[in-house]
């Protein structure tokens, strides 16, 4: 049973979400595995690192997502990079694949690996749009959905009800629905995977 997802992209998908340590990446990163996981019936692996310090040093979450048993569950050529800062972005971008899709905060990374990166500002959008830069993970995960089609929007949202206190829910739907609307604005679509939010998401 395939619960009704889209086909990925590639039979394996390797993706690296990578930033400082408090900027929820693992949160980001087990919200993804549960919706590509739990909620999409995947097979998935996950792991985290972090550089020296807890905050402010880099940090990453890695989740691999395949429809086959995953035999080598670390990322040997990653498929998807996010990158919210440039120490980040400097740190974790060695073992791209040739057709990897890398997805930057363009406010804070102004180096990136490569001129096809594509840059979205995750943080800034956060705070002018819903007045929450700890949102900015949230915001990116929308993003990648939409740029990748490796995880279905409804898939997200279950998974972050699931790891969300119920106070905070409904602010991480619009950070969601904030992630979808500026991947579609950067690549000029009307909708790509999804509708439109609505006027009461953002």
């Amino acid at each position: 049973m395939n619960n009704g997802r889209a086909p990925l992209p590639k039979p394996r998908m390797e993706v690296r979400l990578a930033g400082s340590g408090g900027q929820g990446l693992l949160l980001a990163g087990l919200v993804l595995a549960e919706a590509t996981g739990l909620h999409e019936g995947r097979e998935v692996a996950m792991a985290q690192s972090y550089g020296p310090e807890a905050r402010g040093g880099a940090s990453k979450a890695e989740v691999i997502v395949s429809d086959q048993p995953i035999d080598f569950p670390q990322c040997a050529r990653v498929d998807v990079l996010l990158a919210l800062t440039q120490e980040a972005a400097d740190a974790y971008c060695w073992d791209l694949s040739p057709e990897a899709t890398i997805i930057v905060d363009g406010d804070l990374v102004s180096h990136p690996p490569t001129s096809r990166a594509i840059g979205l500002p995750f943080t800034a959008a956060a705070r002018d749009k819903l007045g929450k830069v700890m949102v900015a993970n949230v915001v990116a995960l929308g993003a990648i959905s939409q740029l990748t089609g490796l995880v279905g929007r409804r898939a997200l949202e279950k998974a972050l009800q699931a790891r969300t206190p119920a106070a905070a829910l409904e602010l991480n739907k619009k950070a969601l629905a904030l992630g979808f609307r500026l991947a579609r604005e950067r690549a000029g679509l009307a909708a790509a995977f999804e509708p439109e939010p609505s006027a009461e998401d953002v």
